[in-house]
This record gives C-alpha cells, structure tokens and sequence, in this order.
C-alpha cells in the first residue's frame, strides 16, 4: 500500500461526507479523545472512548481510493484487492499487531470490460443488465425465447427451444429437496442450444448473482431486474437482443490477512474476521468494507493492551468466490490449533443503509432455517444482545444461512456469532417502524453493485456495529468462561458501554 494512500485518507473522509449523508461535524463528534495515542484500552470504557466513527470511515474512505484507483473494484484477484491486503497489513503492524498474510489459490473470475445488452427488435435502444460471476465472454446478437417453464431448473423445460437463440429465465424454483442455481439454468440453456442467457429477477428490485466457480461453458450470461425481464418477455415472439461480455476465469493466487495480539493464555484464542473482497462489479465499501474497517478501527486501538487471551483478528480473501479464504483457513488449521480457539465472530456488511440491527441466532430461538450454532453459540449471541440493550437500541435474530465466514467455523464445531444489518432481503413494515427506514425496499439497494461506495452506508448503523465490535472483543479476550470456563486474572467483567446512544 502507498505511503500516500495512508496520507490522504482523512483528506478523503471529509471530501466525501457530504455524499455519505453525513456531515463533518457529526463525524468530528465522535472523535477519538487526544489521550487515546498514548493509553492502554485494557477496560471497555476506554475501548469505546477510542473506537470512533471517523476512525472507521478513515479506513472506508482507504478502500474507496483504492478502488478507485484499479477500475472500481476490490474483488480478489484484482490489483485493488492486493492492494487493500497491504493497507490491512501496513495498518495493524503500525499498531503493534503481528501480522501474517496466508496465501492460496482460488478460481477467479474477473469482468474485464462493462456487458453491454441492447435490444436489436422490435425497439432498439440500451437494456439495464450486468454481467453475472463466472459468465464466459461473447458478443451474440439473436432472437431471444423462453424455456416453456420460466425459472428453466430441468433440461425438459428446454426440450422445444429454438437452438441458436438467447435464453430469457426467470430467477426461482428452488425447494427444500432441490436447488436451482443459476448456473444449472445457464447450463441447461446451453445444453439446449442457446448462444445466450439473460436471467431476471422473480423480486423487485436489481439481481446480483453468480454461476458458482464451477461454472466454466463458453456462453455469455448476464443478469437484469424482474421489471426489465417482465418487459422483454412480453415482445417475445419479435424480440432480438445483442449480448456482448468480455470476462477472465482462472486460477489465482490471493491472501487472507491475519493478525495476533499475544495473551497471557497462548492456547485460549479469540477471533474475530471479516472478509475483505468486494464483488467484481464494484468497491465493496459496505459488503464489506464496514465489517473490514471497524476490525481495523477496533484493532488500532487494542495494539497497546495485553490480553488475558491471545486476540487473532482475520480479513478473509474471496469470501465472495465461496468463503475460500476462511474455508481454507480452517481446514489447512492442524486439529491442535483449532481447539485452541475458544470462538469465532464474524462482521459482515454492519453498516447497510436500510438496516436492520441483526445478531446471529446461535440458540436457534427464531425457529428459522438453520439450526443452533455449535455450543457457545447462544452465549455469544447473548453478549451481543446485551451490548445493544445497554445502549437502548432495538435488535433481532439473523439466521445462521451458511453465507458468510462464520460457515466453515460452524462446521467444525467452533462456537460463532456475529453482526449483520442485512442485504438483499427486503425490510418489512414492522422493521421498518422499528429502525426507521423504507418498508418494501432492499436492506442495501446497492449490494454487489457498483453503487455500493464510502456513499452506502448508515452512519449510526456503523458507529454502533463498530461499538458493539470492540466490547465483545475486548470482554472476550478478557475472559471467555461465558463459552468454554477459561477465566481471565482478576476474573474481568465488561462495564456498561458509557456512550450514549448511537442514532440510526
């Protein structure tokens, strides 16, 4: 990372902030009190005296220019990437941090330039898509048909497509017995005869999906909003579209980023991670430059503590090609150290503009999708509720999907828990009167988009996500009898947060 990165990025927090929604002085407001260069954080109220928003936003702002700076995006395998993993390494060795980059490789995938999409007849004119992870590359002007079932999941579905035409499919047909990726529609397009495929969303609202890295057929696929594909599928039979990608996949070499603050107790291990990649199509400032940024925040001011036990926070590599990185980590982990590890937390995407405060249900008590975490779970669960009840905040149980990298940690048995303020997913009515926001709108209408930037993001969502980052952190590694009867000396407990309440 460039020497003048680091230099500019508090120029860059106050050139944006205007466009973030934000103000200078709301910002200045949570300023970092002048004896925090030189204290020890060891107690909670000290931490959270530290963590501040402009600190985090600092780091927001980093990743944006880097962005910036390599075509827009931070997406693993990318020059903006490997630049973001110097930053992380440059920032927290500053702050006293031993810091490790663990390589390994993964199947990238890369738009090399912006999909076009174009309708040829019955009304020429540009059509709103963008290319879909792992589409190969082409350039395809035919007729466009439909599968005789819209969502395409059975090669039977294609049995009377005409060969040589682009394929229109619907998002949806999943079932609890059966998923339908996309790649398995693409798939059986191709297998039917299509040169090309144009998959809609079943939902308001834009789509952002992906083939999987398995996914290698020589066939352009792009993707559109359910508005733009009901349109198109009405001029079907006189419809012709031009679909043009230009796309790399292959194998690539990135990095996790793992940094250790040695405890008194070196085989009692709190994580703590976040992904640090962002999608091909965009910088990735909230998904996850929020979650990577109040890591960095936290970690800067925990350099000078000495821990009761060993603190090891991660920044994950292509957790958007699958959870690769902490996948790999885990798994390449010898059984030895695993059981050193007393829990995992996870942050990804704490600062979605129309949020929602989500902590992850490690007891399962919402009865929704996946079970309990492993044991431990609930505990974790339970700090993270008691952090938002201290600071009058409303807060709800977020399931455990397996779609973030607490999942490879889950599966080995390691107790997890985390923050999540929501993606895709559309806020309800009732949340909506809870947290204030938009009912009926995307948590981040900008997720995995190129507008998702140092812009897309709640400001009161990430200065409290951050704050309850650092308590649990800090409590932790202070003392984890909570989840495995490991005692810190002097048998520490978290005070109450003295911050008065963030606002959303």
């Amino acid at each position: 990372m460039s020497q003048r990165t680091h230099r500019t990025a508090a120029a860059f927090v106050a050139a944006l902030l205007v466009t973030a929604g934000g103000t200078a002085a709301a910002v200045s407001a949570s300023a970092a009190s002048p004896a925090c260069d030189t204290r020890t954080n060891n107690t909670v109220s000290n931490l959270l005296e530290c963590v501040t928003l402009e600190g985090v936003r600092e780091h927001q702002a980093a990743f944006q220019e880097i962005a910036n700076a390599n075509g827009g995006t931070r997406v693993a395998g990318s020059n903006g990437y490997d630049e973001s993993v110097d930053y992380v390494e440059d920032t927290m060795e500053a702050a006293g941090w031993k810091v490790t980059r663990q390589p390994f490789q993964f199947q990238t995938f890369i738009s090399l330039e912006p999909a076009v999409v174009e309708e040829v007849a019955p009304d020429p004119g540009t059509i709103p898509a963008t290319v879909m992870s792992y589409s190969g590359s082409g350039d395809v002007t035919a007729s466009v048909s439909t599968p005789s079932v819209a969502t395409g999941c059975f090669a039977s579905d294609f049995a009377n497509f005409p060969e040589g035409d682009i394929a229109l499919i619907q998002r949806g047909g999943s079932t609890d017995t059966f998923s339908c990726t996309f790649g398995l529609k693409a798939t059986n397009a191709y297998n039917a005869g299509a040169v090309g495929v144009i998959i809609y969303n079943n939902v308001p609202g834009e789509l952002s999906g992906t083939l999987g890295n398995t996914f290698t057929l020589d066939i352009p696929v792009v993707q559109t909003s359910m508005a733009v594909g009901t349109e198109l599928a009405a001029k079907i039979p006189d419809l012709a579209v031009r679909v043009f990608t230009s796309t790399f996949r292959g194998i690539a070499t990135t990095e996790n980023v793992l940094a250790e603050l040695a405890g008194k107790n070196p085989n009692n291990v709190v994580m703590a991670g976040a992904h640090l990649d962002s999608v091909n199509a965009g910088p990735g400032i909230n998904d996850n430059g929020s979650g990577s940024a109040a890591l960095l925040e936290v970690g800067q001011q925990l350099g000078k503590v000495k821990p009761q036990n060993t603190i090891r926070l991660a920044w994950w590599g292509a957790e958007e090609a699958n959870l690769v990185g902490s996948t790999y980590y885990v798994n390449n982990l010898p059984q030895e150290e695993r059981d050193k590890i007393a829990l995992y937390l996870n942050f990804d995407m704490i600062g979605s503009p129309n949020h929602v405060f989500g902590i992850y249900d490690g007891d399962d008590s919402d009865g929704v999708g996946a079970g309990p975490g492993p044991e431990g779970s609930a505990q974790i669960e339970r700090t993270f509720e008691e952090f938002f009840e201290m600071r009058s905040l409303p807060y709800q149980g977020t399931d455990f999907t397996g779609r973030s990298d607490y999942g490879p940690f889950i599966a080995v048995g390691i107790p997890s828990g985390g923050l999540f303020t929501g993606a895709e997913g559309i806020k309800t009515a009732a949340e909506a009167e809870l947290y204030g926001g938009t009912a009926g709108m995307a948590y981040d209408p900008c997720y995995h988009q190129a507008c998702d930037t140092y812009a897309n993001v709640n400001l009161g969502a990430l200065e409290a996500n951050s704050d309850a980052v650092a308590y649990a952190v800090l409590s932790y590694a202070m003392n984890t009898s909570l989840i495995n009867g490991e005692k810190a000396k002097g048998n520490f407990r978290a005070p109450a947060p003295e911050h008065a309440p963030a606002t959303s």
